[in-house]
């Protein structure tokens, strides 16, 4: 540990679990990113959108795995989650670039985690 700061060990993830994602704040920059026509922002300012949306996907796509690990194997809904995540997984590889177009992506990916998490967290309705 260093005067600096303090290295948090957290190898299950469970003081990011406790921590709230900021939907209505993501939602509103995603509808302002995908509106864009003809943007003419500097380099550094798509940047650091893109690596914005990108840290909110990543705690997002975590979100839906620790609801998913949770359902019962037969459960649809997880395999469904998987597919989302692994696709969120290979989009997140792809190397940030400083454009409207790739922070465009990074708004795109966002949308289907918060579809899979909110299926993933509504009330599955008893068997009659």
């Amino acid at each position: 540990m260093s005067d600096t700061h303090a290295v948090l060990y957290d190898p299950r993830g469970l003081v990011e679990a406790e921590l709230p994602l900021d939907r209505a704040l993501h939602e509103a920059l995603i509808t302002a990113v995908l509106a864009w026509k003809n943007p003419d922002l500097a380099p550094r300012d798509y940047e650091q959108i893109a690596l914005r949306l990108a840290g909110h996907a990543r705690a997002l796509a975590a979100d839906v795995q620790r609801h998913a690990a949770a359902l019962p194997k037969s459960d649809d809904r997880g395999a469904l989650a998987e597919v989302v995540l692994r696709e969120a997984d290979g989009r997140l590889s792809a190397p940030l670039k400083d454009s409207a177009h790739c922070v465009q992506n990074r708004a795109r990916l966002v949308r289907p985690l918060y579809t899979r998490l909110d299926r993933l967290t509504e009330p599955v309705p008893a068997a009659p």
